[in-house]
């Protein structure tokens, strides 16, 4: 009895087991049967030369009636659509064909004939763009070809189908007859059944079939680089030219490496001034708002000065003597005037500085302001050319004497000053360029090192560095933190590619390759040195690759998402 239990058990897993199987395999195929045919809506031909790619995408063409379909050209180094291209097309098939060509968006034309015989064609396209005449010939335009419909399996290969289930029961019944035959015969009967199920459960081939289903699916979208699988996707043309996806070959060239400083945008000697009144009062007028441009010289604002008694009895007194003393200067200068033919000509040479000297002087004095009303207007004049920052007074504001009342910033010339440690003064000194970048890398500007300071701050043993740079777009501000990317001597050849090409995938570095027209691959690359714009790679793509430098972020996420 025991022994019949174990033989029912092991026949129930059995059965378990091939359901599962077929169950599980069958799914997966389903499944990937579904998405095939989602993913199947048109035909494909390309061609590229050395200056052009061209694709050809067409749906069910009939020989006899007229046939339509959308040919993309774009430049096959950067993958930039070709728009404003005279494009010819001829069919070596048949002379006689005409092909009308449209533009219909850049780099996209539409293209209208009629086919006259169920065949695969061929295709002569002359283009003539601003990249140069170019004759490329794309072959494999088929006529009569039917697309795939949902439901329809156009390769059957499933494993493991209904019939299987019939064999396998079958195969189940005639080992129970041989299992109750040898029972009959032999006392070694139960354990000849236990032995005939048990290798039939370990080699019946549903046992190999979900092997069968990860190691023999059709793999061909993916390919070996340097030891690391690479994915293989599918991207239309058209999603290529909506993202703006770009490429460039892979080219050897000269790296320089660099360092990167942290410093701070501060105004050039010149580049920022301030204005104060030398005297307390009021103000009187302003004639420049918040962020307006000034020139140098141009009338600012004007304070009145308050005068206490004391000082405006000081001030009548200096301008009696002034006039005092141009009136006698004047006197002297009409007498001996008069008597110019027996006075001494050196005489009256004299008179006529001092009375010229007392005029100016009281002149000098009136220009101050009168003191009638007990004040006097103070004249406050830009002193370089620039922008007014922001200021809190207005009209009717009291001063006090030395106080800040306006500050004129010019922003076309700033200065950076970055701290650099020990290690890397020796790179700064020696450094071929200079660049400074915003912590937010939205723009770059080349720098020029002025001078590095000749003492080091003691509390963390670093030096000053101080740099000028030109900003006369104001695209950094004063106080603002920045980058410093100091570029050394060039070294040995490397692959390089752009920063913005590199991308991460499970933690791994990892950049996009074009395999064809509609065909990128994601392949994982050993990165190197990064000197802020490039980065050394060290295995993953090779020379002459196409790899994408702009759009990786949109490409990873069709990657994922796939």
């Amino acid at each position: 009895m025991r022994k019949t239990i174990i033989h029912m058990t092991l026949l129930l897993l059995y059965l378990l087991a091939t359901a599962g199987r077929v169950s599980a395999h069958e799914g997966d195929h389903q499944a990937e049967k579904q998405k095939t045919h989602a993913t199947v809506s048109y035909f494909s031909s390309e061609n590229s030369s050395e200056k052009y790619e061209i694709l050809v995408k067409y749906g069910e063409l009939t020989p006899g009636r007229e046939a339509h379909f959308t040919l993309f050209l774009s430049d096959v180094n950067t993958n930039v659509p070709v728009k404003d291209a005279r494009l010819k097309i001829s069919s070596p098939d048949d002379a006689s064909q005409v092909f009308e060509v449209s533009a219909k968006d850049p780099g996209i034309y539409e293209v209208h004939t009629e086919f006259t015989q169920k065949k695969a064609y061929k295709l002569n396209i002359s283009v003539d763009a601003q990249g140069g005449a170019d004759l490329i010939q794309v072959t494999g335009v088929e006529t009569g070809r039917q697309l795939p419909h949902a439901g329809e399996e156009e390769v059957d290969g499933t494993p493991f189908k209904s019939v299987h289930f019939i064999l396998i029961g079958l195969a189940l019944l005639a080992g129970l007859g041989m299992g109750l035959f040898f029972k009959r015969k032999t006392a070694y009967g139960k354990s000849g059944i236990s032995m005939f199920l048990l290798a039939l459960f370990v080699l019946s081939p549903a046992g190999n079939y979900r092997l069968l289903a990860h190691g023999g699916e059709d793999h061909q979208n993916e390919k070996q680089r340097t030891g690391e699988a690479s994915a293989q996707f599918l991207v239309a043309k058209e999603t290529q030219f909506l993202f703006d996806i770009r490429t460039s070959r892979i080219n050897t060239g000269n790296f320089s490496p660099s360092v990167s400083l942290f410093g701070t945008v501060l105004p050039s000697p010149a580049g920022r001034a301030v204005v104060q009144t030398p005297q307390t009062g009021i103000i009187r007028s302003l004639n420049v708002i918040v962020g307006q441009n000034v020139n140098k010289g141009q009338l600012l604002a004007s304070v009145e000065q308050n005068v206490d008694a004391g000082t405006q009895v000081s001030w009548l007194t200096q301008k009696n003597e002034l006039e005092a003393e141009l009136s006698a200067a004047k006197k002297e200068y009409d007498r001996l005037k008069s008597i110019a033919d027996i006075v001494a000509k050196k005489d009256i040479d004299e008179a006529e500085r001092r009375y010229q000297t007392a005029r100016q002087n009281l002149n000098a004095f009136e220009s101050l302001g009168s003191g009638k009303n007990n004040s006097r207007l103070i004249m406050l004049y830009a002193p370089i050319d620039g922008k007014i920052d922001n200021f809190t007074f207005s009209v009717g504001s009291t001063v006090n004497a030395g106080q800040e009342i306006l500050s004129v910033t010019n922003l076309k010339t700033v200065f950076v000053e970055a701290q650099v440690f020990d290690k890397d003064i020796e790179h700064v000194r020696t450094g071929k360029e200079y660049l400074v970048e915003c912590t937010d890398n939205h723009h770059t500007e080349k720098v020029r090192l002025v001078t590095m300071s000749p003492s080091i701050n003691t509390s963390n043993q670093s030096q000053k560095v101080l740099f000028e740079m030109d900003n006369t777009d104001g695209d950094f501000k004063i106080g603002e933190f920045v980058n410093i990317r100091v570029f050394g001597e060039a070294d040995s050849q490397h692959i390089t590619l752009p920063n913005s090409a590199i991308t991460e995938i499970n933690g791994k570095s990892a950049v996009f390759v074009k395999d064809a027209a509609e065909h990128y691959s994601m392949v994982y690359v050993s990165a190197g040195e990064n000197n802020g714009q490039y980065t050394t790679i060290l295995k993953g793509v090779e020379e002459y690759e196409r790899v994408v430098v702009n759009g990786t972020y949109q490409l990873k996420m069709m990657y994922l998402n796939q």
